[in-house]
Formats: structure tokens, sequence, C-alpha cells
């Protein structure tokens, strides 16, 4: 049966700007460079030339004073735009295109084609999580992101700067900024949601802040991709922690006030806690080795079919916060309930309206929405019903309920579908930096692994110090037992020991004996990424050493990101 737009309606900006796809990081990031520039809106662009990888190789060769020696290897120029300058789609085949040039520089979004570029969101996602962090810590984390994307380009002139030393690639991107016209496309307002997990936005700007600390250690290319991998991580496991969130809200019919930004345990600088109390953080049993059929394996099997496990509840809670907030706007609409003009109702408050002072309005509403569904799936007689449908009448639920049971039933295993793939691209599944792995067969099982991109970006944030708050950084070495207690309190990264809860209760002598090959894999991974020196067979001489030795500038007043001293 074919349902009407407003019961398809799923996605809600208030729980998550993402639209449930698979997604690709560089993509994402082409699409946050646009709402960087122009302070959370999208761009309106107008462009003098076609994207194609001939188009850019025609106007690189109308330049020669840009590059010397591209007029003489015509062909030698274009395979270098098509693998090294530009993410292409349906690469050799006949309806082959340009999504976007690499995500090198900020500017790249002014040569992004929507049509093959799509983010569903998740850019969005990262630049409304960060604009609401705490003490003003994501609005440090944007500024940071604005002045390493936008290296090289004078904002007084909006002219390239010749005095910034960058790559050639990125040197070529610039050279092209001047063919575009371009403007934030601020014609349907800017949604801006306090996200629903505060802490995970505090988290992302704190790690954001501590990557760019290293911009002038870590070549420009390295750096993005380390950026790719953290926005990643983090919209996984901010996801993840939906999935257990939000129905949890639904249930309570209302916010949690733990979750209040006043009131969220969470502290990422928190050296001995960052989580602190929060009933909502997530335990992941990651399977370091990368081995099926072990025992460490089965444990991460385990774990990552318990988080799986919640999406369909997740999916009910979502139509059912969606279908209330569309209640809430007709209430407004009909003077039923007061609002203040141009304030938006938050979750908290969309779910009371689950309370009984709103029953009978409930029930008007929603029981038209039920008869509406019942007679587009009626044929000539009452038998002709869905028999999905039919058995969700039988149940004898309120109005909201049957209406909220008969859309799980008819769309919420595509829904599951989407949000599963999502998922799977976040956690970067059998990709460089993934945090999931899954077998080629069909029906293989999913299990948490840790892959080496994504455990040395981490160790990098790991291995910083600070003496105090808004103190400098510099780089320190790291006991192996603190690492691990650091992963798991920041990150609910479990190597060692299980979770509490989620899916584990006390360990048994198998479960132990299978954690201790998992810490003996991740001490050989920590070897084979260069961050390992053992001084001695004694585990507390076991320590992790950073890559790159910087040291702190006493009374200096040198911030964070500022780049000062140090030699790798």
């Amino acid at each position: 049966m074919g349902l009407s737009g407003k019961d398809r309606a799923f996605n809600s900006n208030k729980v998550s700007y993402l639209d449930f796809k698979q997604i690709e990081m560089d993509r994402v990031l082409t699409a946050l460079f646009a709402r960087l520039a122009h302070n959370g809106f999208p761009s309106r662009l107008k462009r003098r030339f076609d994207l194609s990888v001939e188009a850019f190789v025609d106007e690189f060769l109308e330049h020669p004073e840009w590059f010397t020696g591209f007029s003489q290897h015509r062909e030698i120029l274009e395979r270098w735009v098509e693998t090294h300058l530009m993410d292409v789609v349906n690469r050799g085949k006949s309806n082959q295109a340009v999504a976007a040039p690499r995500p090198l520089h900020g500017f790249t979004y002014r040569f992004r084609n929507p049509k093959y570029s799509r983010d569903y969101g998740a850019a969005q996602h990262i630049y409304e999580t960060l604009y609401h962090a705490r003490k003003d810590a994501g609005q440090g984390a944007i500024e940071q992101l604005n002045r390493f994307f936008f290296q090289g380009h004078d904002k007084v002139t909006g002219r390239s700067d010749g005095a910034a030393v960058l790559d050639v690639e990125t040197q070529a991107l610039l050279r092209l900024t001047e063919q575009v016209e371009d403007a934030p496309d601020a014609r349907g307002g800017r949604d801006s949601f306090t996200p629903l997990c505060i802490g995970a936005a505090d988290l992302l700007a704190e790690d954001i802040k501590r990557l760019l600390f290293y911009e002038r250690h870590i070549p420009r290319s390295v750096m993005v991709d380390y950026l790719k991998v953290l926005f990643a991580f983090h919209l996984s496991l901010y996801h993840l922690r939906l999935l257990k969130l939000l129905p949890d809200l639904v249930k309570r019919k209302g916010a949690d006030p733990i979750c209040a930004s006043t009131s969220c345990p969470m502290d990422p600088r928190s050296a001995t806690n960052p989580h602190g109390d929060c009933p909502y953080r997530v335990g992941l049993v990651v399977d370091v080795a990368g081995q099926p059929d072990t025992a460490s394996a089965r444990l991460a099997i385990r774990s990552a079919d318990v988080h799986y496990r919640r999406i369909p509840p997740f999916v009910k809670a979502y139509f059912t916060f969606k279908k209330l907030d569309e209640f809430a706007e007709s209430l407004i609409k009909t003077g039923k309930l007061h609002r203040p003009k141009g304030t938006a109702m938050g979750v908290g408050e969309v779910l009371q309206l689950l309370e009984p002072l709103h029953k009978d309005e409930r029930s008007k509403f929603f029981g038209a929405r039920v008869y509406g569904l019942v007679q587009d799936s009626a044929g000539q007689t009452e038998t002709d019903i869905d028999p999905e449908l039919r058995a969700v009448l039988d149940l004898k639920l309120s109005e909201f309920d049957t209406y909220v049971e008969m859309l799980v039933a008819l769309r919420g295993n595509f829904h599951r579908q989407y949000i599963t793939e999502c998922i799977d691209s976040l956690l970067m599944k059998n990709r460089p930096g993934a945090l999931i792995a899954q077998g080629r067969t069909r029906g293989a099982p999913r299990r948490f692994v840790f892959d080496s991109r994504l455990l040395e970006v981490l160790l990098q944030i790991a291995v910083l110090r600070q003496d105090t708050p808004t103190g400098p950084f510099y780089t320190g070495e790291l006991r192996i037992e603190g690492l691990l207690t650091w992963l798991r309190q920041r990150y609910g990264l479990h190597i060692d020991c299980l979770p509490r809860g989620d899916g584990f209760g006390a360990s048994s002598i198998e479960d132990r004996a299978a954690l201790r090959e998992n810490t003996a894999a991740f001490i050989a991974r920590l070897r084979e990424v260069g961050f390992y020196r053992d001084l001695s067979d004694a585990y507390v001489s076991q320590t992790v050493t950073p890559r790159y030795r910087i040291e702190p500038l006493i009374g200096s007043g040198i911030g964070p990101g500022d780049g000062h001293g140090g030699t790798p």
C-alpha cells in the first residue's frame, strides 16, 4: 500500500540531523566546509565551468603561469587530477562523474556536485553539535577547523595568500576558487537544536582541539585523514548512544534531568572519569587482533549484537517522537497549545504530550490518522484491510499506540535496514579506521574491532597533557594500564575487561582468558604503529610513547592549537 507523506515522515532534526543512509566521510567533510564558511548555513554556488576532469585540466592549461610543465604533459595531468585531486563516482564507467575534489582545503565545497556528493545531513549534525557544546569549547573547535581548512586564503581580500606553504594539490584547488560565485543559502533558515547528548558535543569539541594541536607537526593530507576518522568515530558513538537514549526518554514521557546541559555529568577534561555517572554511556568490547573464530572475537560479536538489536526499539521510539511532534504543531496552530513565537519545542517537551492531560486531543488527532491508514489500505470490503493493520487493530490499543504500531508494521523493516547501513558506514565497516568488521559471507556476524588507523588517531589524542584546563598542551608518556582505562572511560572501548551492562554481566574464567589475549594483541598493535616502549618485562614499565615530543612552554601563554615547539 502507498502511504501518504504525513504517514511516511520519519526524520527529525531535533533527534538527529542524519537522513539514515550510507555515508562517505569525504563528502561529509566537503559539505562541512560550506557550513564552516557560512556560519552554519549551506552554500549557493554559480560556477563558470563544468564539473568534469577535462574541465579542470583545461582550466589549468589555460594558465601556464600557475604550474610549470603542466602544458607539456596533458595525459599525466589528467591522470593526476582524476586520481589525486578528485573524488570520482562510477570510476572507469561510461557514467563516470566528479563528486567533488578531495577535501584537502575548505574551498573544495565550491566544486561539489550535489547530485553525487550527498552527505545526508552528517555535516550539519557535526556543525550543530559543535555549536552547542558547553563552555564555548565548540566555538573554539569551529574556529580551529576554519583556520586549518581555509589556510592559504586571506579573508580580508577574499584571495589566495601567496605566503602560505601548501602542497601542490591544495594550491591547484585554490587557483580555481575565483571562478565560483559563493553565498550562504539562508532561504530556509537554519535548524539549530541542542543535541540530546550534550556531553557528546563536549567530547567531540575537546578531541578536535587536541588533534589540531598537531597541525604543524603532521602533514596536511594525513591530518585530513585523521579528522575524517575522528568525525566518523564520534558520529557512530553518538548514534549508538542514541539507540539507548531515545527509547528511554519515550518511556519517561519526557527528558531525563541528568541530560540537561547544567547537570550532565560528562566532562571530557576529567582525568579520572570523563563520563561521570552517565546512565547512557555505551560499552563496546573490541577485538584488537581482528581474527574471527577466537574467544575475544566472540565477545566482540556478542557486544555488537547487543547494540544492533537496539535498532528496532529505536525505530519505534523515533516514530513515537516524530508523530507527537506533528501533534504538537497541530495543537499550536489551533491555539490549543501556547508557545512563545519563534521557539520550538524540545524533545522532552514533545514527549510530555504522552501524559493523560492531552488524552482527548491525542485520541481525536490520531484516531483520524488511523482511519486514514485503514481507508487507504482497504479494498471493496472491510476484509480487504492489510493483514498487518488488521493484526494491530485486533490489539485494541489506544488511537496513538495503534497508529505508531501500524507505522512500525508497515515501515519498521525499511528504516531498520537503512539505519543499520548508516551505522555500518559510520563505524567504517571493513575499511581503514574501522570500529566494526563483518565477514563477506551471507549472514556473517558483525564484531567490534580496533583498526590501526583509528588507534593511531586516538593515541595522538591520548598522549597530550595539560597542567591546567586552559594551559598549553604538550606530549608525555602513558602507561599501558592508564591507556586502557582512558579508552574505556572516555569512549567506552573495552579491551581488558567487560562493560557493566550492555549485554554483559560478571566475567567467567573463559572471558578473562580471552581478555588477557586481547590485551596482549593490543600491546602488539601498539608496537606495530610505533607508540610502544618496553623497558623490561615488568608491566608497570610498559609505556606508550608520543610520536612527536613536544615540550610545554612554561609561562608562554601559548594555548592549544598554536603548534608550539617540539620535534618528532
